[in-house]
């Protein structure tokens, strides 16, 4: 057998060919570093959401960037450096997002502060409390670095209803005396760095002259006649858009028309009135809700939603209460579950908040609220159920969140299935909005002349 002996130009071929392939190796190692190194995050949208409470800022990116943040006085800025970002027309879109109506910003800068860093300039029409955070996704959102520009005196719910109700309103008076005497019952909701409002300042009645001979006398009767107030939460908002109906129909929008229309409607008693716990499209977190009721001693809280499910098929009203156990049913579970993930949708700084605000989630409600609640919410039920079909025709109940305040009577109220699409239409006409109004007013005031007790008051 002949033996087999390499020339040198083999030697020579294969010392070349393993020399290319250690260097194709090498750059193989290394191309998918480089792009990654050098590529920087884009922003997919940029999103502001002013209001009288305070003002959000939203920048949605492809990926999750850090952030810095500091104030400026003399004039009041906020300056915020976003790390891995260059200067685009995404993120220039901001300037011209600001309304001139916004109560916090007046104007925004934006410029590359560092080849890696954009900074944004806020200038400020007031002092402000800011809350700089990011969001993992969720949804349809990517990440998120939210900007919350809170006033730097915590706004007082009561006081701010108050100042809406003219001087001849019964309640108005009332609503003053409790925040005066009792600024501390229901903490207003805080963030880091904002300080409570100085308490109402009633002016006292002239002192009379104290008689040499008192006489004995009986307490005050407890006033019943003053109004009943009614605490209007409409679901989701700002950020949280809610279910959106196959024709784009978002729920935050359905639900604000409806409790505006029922809280004219309730105006118009000579016995009630309303309040929003939201009266524009901005997100309120699910506790701040609660406290917000809680502080203007709300006698009943309704939260009013659209519903969604998988199947467009569904359809129908339904009522729901709180339940301290178990949920009611599959459905109910699911969808308490669903209503209670709108924090993380919406957007909630949750080391932010007053800890006495947050532990109001915690408190579990009394017996006597519920059964209030499953009262009244059977009467709500079966007006709806005149105007619509019911989904559930008996009260569920679920572990809710927004229905966790310990001292008032709260139901949540899905009036329709916005993804219905025939529901979604209806959901859409104002003539049917009013006409789920006035079931709902219609069973508010049921139960009232038919159960005056109520579970606060007794």
């Amino acid at each position: 057998m002949a033996e087999y002996t390499r020339s040198p130009i083999a030697d020579t071929s294969a010392r070349i060919t393993r020399r290319q392939l250690l260097a194709s190796a090498g750059a193989l190692l290394i191309l998918p570093i480089i792009p990654r190194l050098a590529r920087a995050a884009t922003i997919v949208a940029v999103r502001t959401w002013p209001a009288d409470e305070y003002t959000r800022v939203t920048l949605e990116m492809d990926t999750e960037l850090k952030a810095e943040h500091f104030l400026l006085e003399n004039p009041n800025r906020l300056v915020v450096d976003i790390n891995g970002l260059t200067l685009s027309q995404a993120i220039n879109d901001i300037v011209s997002k600001i309304q001139p109506n916004d109560p916090y910003i007046s104007s925004v800068r934006v410029g590359q502060n560092r080849p890696d860093v954009v900074r944004l300039v806020l200038d400020l029409k007031q002092p402000i409390a800011p809350q700089v955070f990011t969001l993992k996704p969720i949804g349809e959102y990517k990440y998120r670095l939210v900007l919350d520009l809170y006033p730097q005196v915590a706004q007082d719910p009561l006081l701010a209803l108050m100042d809406n109700m003219q001087d001849e309103d019964p309640l108005a008076e009332i609503l003053e005396n409790l925040a005066a005497n009792s600024p501390t019952q229901a903490p207003i909701p805080s963030v880091e760095g904002q300080r409570l409002p100085p308490p109402s300042k009633v002016t006292p009645p002239p002192v009379a002259s104290i008689p040499s001979t008192p006489k004995p006398s009986s307490p005050a009767p407890a006033r019943r006649d003053q109004p009943l107030l009614i605490a209007l939460d409409p679901g989701h908002g700002g950020e949280d858009p809610g279910a959106i109906g196959p024709g784009g129909t978002r729920e935050k929008d359905v639900v604000l028309a409806i409790a505006r229309k029922l809280k004219k409607l309730i105006d118009a008693q000579p016995n009630m009135r309303a309040y929003l716990t939201r009266d524009n499209d901005f997100f309120v977190p699910l506790h701040v809700r609660v406290q917000k009721a809680r502080r203007v001693k709300a006698d009943l809280f309704i939260s009013v939603h659209a519903d969604a499910w998988t199947k467009p098929s569904a359809r129908g009203s339904s009522v729901y209460a709180l339940s301290q156990r178990g949920a009611t049913s599959a459905a109910a579970r699911i969808l308490a579950q669903k209503e209670n993930q709108a924090d993380l949708v919406g957007g909630l700084n949750l080391g932010s908040h007053n800890k006495q605000v947050a532990e109001v989630l915690l408190d579990l409600s009394t017996a006597a609220q519920i059964n209030d609640a499953m009262r009244i919410g059977s009467q709500v039920l079966e007006a709806i159920g005149k105007i619509n079909r019911l989904h559930k025709r008996q009260v569920e109940r679920a572990n809710f969140a927004v229905l966790r305040a310990p001292d008032i009577p709260s139901i949540l109220v899905e009036t329709a299935f916005i993804s219905n699409p025939e529901e979604e239409r209806l959901l859409r006409s104002p003539k049917h909005q009013d006409r789920i109004a006035e079931a709902m007013m219609a069973g508010i005031g049921n139960y009232f002349s038919e159960s005056p007790g109520l579970a606060r008051r007794s």
